[in-house]
Order: C-alpha cells, then structure tokens, then sequence
C-alpha cells in the first residue's frame, strides 16, 4: 500500500466548484489504479499558536482547509500513474487551468504505511 496525500485551502464560495475538480481526478485515479480516494472539507479546524493547517498552507480569511488521500495498490502503480498524470494523460478535454485552488500553496507527500488499522 501507498498512500499520497494532500492539504490545501479554497474559498468557501468555490465548495461546488472544488467538488466538482476532485470528482474529476478521483475518476482519474480510479481509473489508473487508485483503490480508495478520499477529500474533506473543513468542519473543525482550529489555529494553532506556533503551527496548524491555515498556516501550513497560507490560507486567507475566506479560504477552507482541504485534506485527503489516495490510497495506491503499491508504490510502482503510484508512480505509472504519477507519469500519465504529468503527461497530461486523461486531461485532453479538461481545463486544468480553472483549478479552485492555488496550488502553490498546496501540500502533498507520498507515504508507507507503517501501521493500519479498520477498514
């Protein structure tokens, strides 16, 4: 298993607008080997006195914490899908450049496991 994650903020007013951008690249993952994708949507995100969300991302007043995941198969599917993904595979009839979000500001990281329970 690989997981790969994300934190990033987007203007309240663009909740519609987001869901309809990760249902789109949930598709996507989905269809290049993803086994479960996950995003949230702020509910209770506090600021912190030295660090927190806000701050890891620069968010502005207005703008909500977003978070999720893509869990991988492996490591090697990540990766085959990361390549497609940079060669814009799968994006030919979508406008990437109407993303709701500054993706500057945006956190990602790719993960082992090293403990799961649950699910």
């Amino acid at each position: 298993m690989y997981v790969a994650c994300a934190v990033l903020s987007v203007l309240e007013e663009d909740r519609k607008k987001y869901h309809e951008a990760a249902e789109f690249m949930a598709n996507w993952s989905m269809d290049h080997g993803a086994l479960e994708v996950m995003e949230a949507w702020e509910a209770d995100v506090p600021d912190g006195k030295n660090t927190d969300y806000r701050k890891a991302v620069n968010a502005p007043p207005g703008e909500k914490i977003v978070t999720g995941w893509v869990i991988w198969p492996n490591k090697q599917v990540f990766e085959k899908a990361n390549e497609a993904l940079m060669r814009g595979e799968g994006f030919e009839n979508h406008n990437g450049d109407d993303m709701p979000f500054d993706g500057s500001r945006l956190i990602f990281g790719a993960f082992e496991p090293i403990l799961t329970k649950g699910r």
